[in-house]
């Protein structure tokens, strides 16, 4: 199954709830007026896209509407779909052109976050890189031992230490086993960490030191995990995590389990901050760069289309 028959499964749930009631609701109407942009307006922000994004999608519409003559209403999908693309355009490719880059994986526990480590160390492998993972979650031996399953499974190498011990120290022993291996991207998982633990935070803040210091001239994103069937309270979570640390990137998991896909657009309008990664499913390849006019495609357009 190709990835964009995944997907738009996976958004399944999403263009049931969300998008089917805008379609429904655009079959109601015959002509196009403010009472069809208002309720349109209503039915987006209960789909978790954002009172801002709403009306912004909406302000855009009229605008095309008016400007491509539509009169029909049940022309405004398309549009819909093609001004979502728009808006989540822009900076959805990790930028890992060094050798090595290293990618510091962030969230907090609950979201997927090491399973997705996972998933994009297989991704790359896939791509003919040689990936070192590094284990500095340290807080939780579960942490440790299922970044282990994950290395075998992906065919990544991966460097660990104890429970309990330095992840600054994990960081840089996989740095430099990065260096004497000719590793293209090295990915850290970091501890499940809250926006209001200091002391994670000073941590993390350690982790970034080692980095720039072993490796000042390196690619490096910083990508944070986030749950879309928490909806708005990913939006919030993100938030909370941009004002305490560098955010490069987000990797939304869990989307084939939520009607709150809408989640995407509100994260990208809201913040600022680019989907880099999206996932719809458990298998190992379900986890995949975010294409945004793949992803509106799938969220907007009917089937049969």
């Amino acid at each position: 199954m190709g990835f964009f028959k995944k997907l738009k499964d996976g958004l399944k749930k999403t263009r049931e709830s969300v998008v089917g009631q805008i379609d429904s609701m655009l079959q109601a109407f015959t002509v196009i007026d403010d009472e069809l942009f208002d309720e349109l307006e209503e039915l987006l922000v209960m789909g978790d896209v954002g009172v801002e994004t709403a009306n912004k999608i909406c302000g855009m519409l009229r605008v095309r509407v008016r400007e491509k003559g539509i009169t029909k209403p049940a022309k405004i999908m398309d549009e819909i779909a093609e001004i979502s693309a728009d808006l989540l355009s822009g900076g959805n490719e990790p930028v890992l052109n060094t050798k090595p880059s290293i990618i510091l994986v962030i969230g907090v526990n609950g979201v997927g976050k090491t399973t997705s480590i996972g998933k994009i160390a297989n991704y790359y492998v896939q791509q003919g890189k040689k990936v070192t993972l590094a284990a500095a979650d340290t807080f939780r031996a579960a942490a440790i031992d299922q970044l282990r399953i994950w290395a075998e499974r992906s065919g990544a190498d991966i460097v660990a230490q104890g429970e309990g011990s330095d992840p600054a120290a994990v960081v840089f022993d996989a740095i430099s086993s990065a260096k004497a291996k000719g590793t293209d991207i090295i990915i850290v998982d970091t501890a499940g960490r809250l926006h209001n633990k200091k002391h994670l935070m000073d941590e993390l803040a350690k982790i970034r030191r080692i980095i720039d210091r072993e490796l000042p001239d390196a690619d490096k994103e910083a990508l944070l995990v986030l749950d879309a069937t928490t909806g708005q309270n990913a939006v919030n979570q993100a938030a909370e995590f941009a004002k305490a640390t560098g955010i490069t990137g987000i990797v939304l998991t869990k989307l084939d389990g939520t009607a709150k896909g809408g989640v995407v657009l509100a994260i990208k309008e809201t913040l600022g901050i680019p989907v880099k990664f999206i996932g719809v499913g458990e298998k190992v390849d379900d986890l995949q760069p975010f294409d945004p006019v793949e992803f509106s495609r799938a969220l907007f357009v009917k089937e049969d289309q």
